[in-house]
């Protein structure tokens, strides 16, 4: 016989269970995507009836879980940090030495960053015709450098997120969710390693982005 008792919600905590998502690091986005539309309409406040506002808090309540959840785990960066967090027992510390074989690429997105404010800055000058003109010529010359700096650091990004991709085998053979023994099967050293970074690539993306962006104008 059914057991009539409600099903709790799971902890607002884990993200993944509020989505009856498994954990690991790559889900599939498209699955996640229809589990949380599902339970968006299941759960919205509008389909609250009774309980008056205290019924209606709750539902409030459980709607901005799901949707807080669902921004975690569809965002790479969120949702490891997220991952760790679950497997390991804590936050994930603040780790600001600069990763191992991103040395390079930081002191160029460094350089690049602040050649392109030097340029970007002459140009607010009002300069003459022919600074102006240099000035163009640069930022054509800056557009392309940028352009291709950018490009290297998100196919750095994408295989980052195959390799993600890859790791989700080991949490579908780790032992269960409260064994002693999940952790030390778990590869969370090198999540550790990819969630730090993942963050550099997305800042300096961004980064570039923006500088992109003002020498288009």
């Amino acid at each position: 016989m059914p057991d009539p008792r409600p099903v709790p919600d799971p902890p607002a905590a884990d993200a993944f269970a509020r989505l009856d998502e498994p954990r690991r690091p790559a889900p599939d986005l498209e699955t996640l995507q229809a589990k949380f539309q599902a339970l968006a309409i299941e759960t919205h406040p509008d389909r609250t009836h009774g309980g008056g506002e205290a019924g209606q808090a709750a539902a409030n309540d459980r709607f901005a879980t799901l949707n807080a959840a669902y921004a975690c785990l569809r965002d790479p960066k969120a949702r490891l940090a997220h991952l760790l967090e679950l497997e390991s027992g804590g936050k994930p510390p603040d780790v600001q030495r600069i990763p191992p074989g991103t040395i390079g690429l930081f002191t160029e997105v460094g350089a690049a960053c602040r050649a392109v404010d030097r340029l970007l800055a002459g140009r607010e000058q009002k300069p003459s015709p022919m600074r102006r003109l240099q000035d163009f010529e640069g930022s054509l010359e800056w557009t392309e450098r940028v352009g291709v700096l950018r490009n290297t650091i998100r196919a750095r990004r994408e295989a980052l997120l195959e390799e993600l991709r890859g790791l989700n085998a080991a949490w579908e053979a780790a032992p269960p969710t409260g064994d002693p023994a999940r952790r030390a099967a778990l590869p969370l050293r090198r999540l550790g390693e990819m969630n730090q970074l993942l963050g550099y690539f997305t800042r300096w993306i961004a980064q570039l982005d923006e500088r992109l962006t003002r020498l288009a104008l």
